[in-house]
């Protein structure tokens, strides 16, 4: 019954299946062993067993295992599949069937563990069921699109239907699969789809270390992205900690440069001979006694990228060299990092103006993880894997420490949640952390943000105060000011344990003056 309903002729010559349903493959006949079709024959076809193009059309492949050289491999790396999958038997036999093709798979059972693992895998192909519990395939599609426009999915289901098929195209989807799945049309539906993605270059592996699932965060990789493009400089401000050099790195690996050097020089708390010498070169005695000239950074990184990092902290007369060198554009890319305001250094007169303006072509400024909490328990299992000794056991947070890494305040940002993993892991003996274990690592005064029942009532308690002390304890004046009926005033006040005699002898004059100007 369901290969009929997947294959309805008469919409092969008006819809052209072949090129709706798989957008990157505009001739599906050529180079490929697929039957050739004659659009304005009307001669029935047999349905396939299974429809991966919809509209019941099947390439025929030959049933065998694609030679190891026909699978697409980034260089020294397997190519890697997310396979998206509620049905734990399902998962299990195409994951084996992917990694005996030479293929790096992981599997997952929701669209929201999908999204988690994408931003830290960075698959070249996602291959999700139509079905899962809560967002299902069609979402889950439309959520990796909008966040990696190149990544391939493919969308597999036992119901598939016409509609599904042309939805699913419409949304961006490389190809349909219908359960059951032939082995040989899936391998050759992958291979296809991991051959057609650009994911697998700079796509996706220029921020690979860059571990964020928050729009806030992605709107800054994707300023970067399109920064990597040019040869502008680029000024990189935020908090110490929040990742500005693992973003110029990025940048440097998105662009043409990639292959050429990347040179970071340290800004602050250098001294300023070396500084000087780092930056532009200078002359120097070796063991022979011959005068010899030690390159500078501009000509060491030649072609490729150069880091000043903390260029605020820049002495004045290198600011001089450096503005200098910028006007007769150097042979390298300058990105430049800040922790510190350069506008106020420049109204102070502590940074030049001139420079000012030659670095800050393409400002992007990094947010401090207190505006990205979103991130923070991604951020905690990429730590924990960086951090777990070769051949040691792993280790997890309990979801209560979770929690408490999530509303802590971090004023060190990335790094100091970082060393506080290693710290964890390096002092923990057992395989669970708790939220008391990492209380104490954290001490007694760091600070969570509160939810919001917690903020809303601590507000609550302090309007009341206030409001008691202006009136003396007055409760009718009170209610007044409130704009509640006493009936209700009272409620609050017996809620919240407040006893109006405790006011009653604080600003009595000044809560009198406050309610005869208010009703005057």
């Amino acid at each position: 019954m369901r290969a009929r309903q997947l294959a309805p002729i008469p919409y092969i010559p008006y819809r052209r299946p072949f090129a709706s349903l798989n957008m990157r493959d505009r001739d599906l006949t050529a180079g490929h062993p697929y039957p050739t079709l004659e659009v304005n024959s009307m001669k029935e076809i047999p349905p396939p067993s299974t429809a991966s193009l919809g509209f019941g059309i099947t390439p025929k492949f030959k049933h065998t295992t694609p030679d190891k050289d026909d699978v697409p491999q980034e260089k020294g790396r397997k190519a890697r599949i997310m396979l998206v999958d509620s049905d734990p038997e399902s998962r299990r036999h195409m994951t084996t069937r992917l990694t005996l093709a030479n293929y790096s798979v992981e599997a997952v059972e929701s669209a929201t563990e999908a999204l988690d693992a994408s931003v830290r895998a960075r698959p070249n192909l996602v291959i999700t069921d139509l079905r899962l519990d809560g967002m299902d395939g069609l979402g889950l599609l439309k959520e990796l699109k909008s966040r990696w426009p190149a990544v391939t999915v493919i969308i597999l289901t036992a119901h598939g239907t016409i509609a599904d098929a042309v939805q699913a195209t419409q949304c961006g989807a490389f190809g349909f699969l219908v359960k059951p799945v032939d082995k040989a049309e899936l391998l050759g539906q992958v291979q296809r789809a991991v051959a057609a993605s650009t994911f697998t270059l700079v796509e996706g592996n220029w921020r690979a270390q860059i571990v964020s699932r928050s729009q806030l965060m992605e709107d800054r990789l994707s300023l970067a992205n399109r920064a990597a493009g040019g040869d502008a400089p680029v000024l990189l401000t935020g908090e110490n900690g929040t990742g500005k050099e693992l973003l110029a790195r990025a940048i440097h690996a998105a662009s043409s440069r990639r292959d050429k050097p990347f040179l970071a020089i340290r800004c602050s708390n250098a001294v300023e001979q070396r500084l000087e010498a780092e930056l532009f070169g200078s002359k120097y005695v070796d063991p022979m006694e011959t005068t010899a000239l030690m390159r500078g950074a501009f000509h060491t990184a030649s072609g490729g990228t150069l880091l000043l990092d903390e260029v605020g902290d820049l002495p004045l007369r290198l600011q001089v060299d450096l503005a200098r060198v910028l006007r007769k554009t150097p042979p390298v890319r300058m990105i430049c990092t800040t922790s510190r305001d350069l506008k106020k250094l420049t109204d102070a007169g502590t940074f030049r103006q001139d420079l000012y303006y030659q670095i800050n072509i393409l400002p992007i400024e990094i947010p401090p993880l207190g505006r990205r909490r979103e991130d923070i328990p991604l951020l905690v299992s990429h730590f924990l894997e960086q951090a777990k000794e070769p051949g040691g056991k792993e280790k997890i947070y309990s979801p209560e420490a979770i929690e408490l890494l999530t509303t802590t305040d971090w004023p060190g940002n990335v790094r100091q949640l970082f060393d506080l993993v290693k710290q964890n892991v390096a002092l923990s003996h057992g395989k669970i952390m708790t939220r008391e274990f990492v209380q104490r690592s954290l001490g007694d005064d760091a600070k969570t943000v509160p939810t919001y029942d917690e903020a809303r009532e601590g507000f609550t308690v302090d309007y009341l105060k206030n409001n008691l002390r202006t009136t003396a304890g007055n409760v009718t004046q009170s209610a007044r000011l409130a704009k509640r009926n006493r009936t209700d005033f009272y409620k609050l006040l017996a809620r919240y344990r407040l006893q109006p005699d405790d006011f009653k002898n604080n600003s009595a004059d000044a809560g009198q003056t406050r309610l005869d100007s208010e009703e005057a």
